[in-house]
């Protein structure tokens, strides 16, 4: 399997999955243009892919769906509330109806030699889901765009090889910044996004011996930096009530403008 973030952020997302055989797209949250530009990046055009999964319907996960999905009439997986969501916003264009094909939480879906289950998160949007991407007894989970965790969601990311993780924002930095006080309560709230220190915990919670590869993703532009989002993370696993430290594990922060290093395992 090989994974690959072409880009994280709050202003546009969008994860690179595949196999020797099929290769998916998890949102897309840039332009079209910007989606081949990554994909041309790692070998690939649009033309290769079998399939785009979308985890919500916020303009950062969608903001390139029309074009590409006009272009390359390529299957668009989503729950049928997400789907209606994207077919009544009128944010991306006219997109074929019979281009979406339904996915349920907690039911696999099989494209090509990939299986892919979608996981319910919370988050304020009309059914959002993280995504776990199984092939060749290998895994990678996305889990970003959710304001808390809980077991459900800790069982969805046990035994993972490579795994997305939303570390969003500071709280001090969000708290004291230039954002409206409804818009401050919306991104702490249960359905808003993972803090620093809550990605760390849970990073925590799900650590294993195998891990190879942790992305820190999604990371806020005004309420966030990089290198605060790898040392407060760090700091929640190595000092957690789990055996390791976080220098055990590679731990790299998804880039918002560039791709990623690719994973490959």
């Amino acid at each position: 399997m090989r994974v690959c973030s072409i880009a994280s952020g709050s202003s546009g997302n969008c994860i690179f999955a595949g196999s020797d055989h099929t290769s998916v797209l998890f949102d897309a949250g840039i332009s079209g243009k910007r989606v081949e530009a990554g994909l041309n990046a790692i070998g690939m055009t649009g033309s290769d892919l079998d399939a785009i999964f979308i985890t919500h319907e916020h303009s950062d996960h969608i903001r390139g769906l029309g074009v590409l999905a006009r272009k390359l009439s390529v299957p668009i997986y989503a729950t049928p509330e997400t789907r209606d969501a994207i077919l009544s916003g009128g944010t991306v264009g006219k997109i074929p109806e019979e281009l979406f094909r339904e996915v349920e939480a907690d039911a696999v879906t099989r494209v090509g030699d990939l299986c892919v289950e979608p996981f319910h998160i919370s988050h304020d949007a009309a059914d959002p889901v993280g995504y776990r991407i199984t092939g060749g007894g290998k895994s990678a989970a996305i889990a970003t765009d959710m304001g808390m965790y809980d077991d459900y969601t800790i069982a969805h990311l046990q035994n993972l090889d490579v795994l997305f993780i939303e570390a969003n924002h500071d709280v001090r930095m969000l708290e004291a910044g230039r954002y409206p006080y409804p818009l401050k309560r919306r991104i702490l709230s249960e359905r808003g996004h993972l803090s620093n220190e809550d990605s760390g915990r849970l990073i925590g919670e799900i650590l294993h011996d195998q891990m190879k590869h942790i992305f820190l993703s999604h990371l806020s532009k005004e309420n966030n930096y990089p290198a605060l989002a790898f040392e407060t993370v760090s700091a929640e696993v190595t000092m957690g009530d789990n055996p390791y430290r976080a220098c055990d594990f590679p731990i790299t922060v998804a880039k918002r403008d560039e791709i990623s290093d690719e994973i490959i395992f």
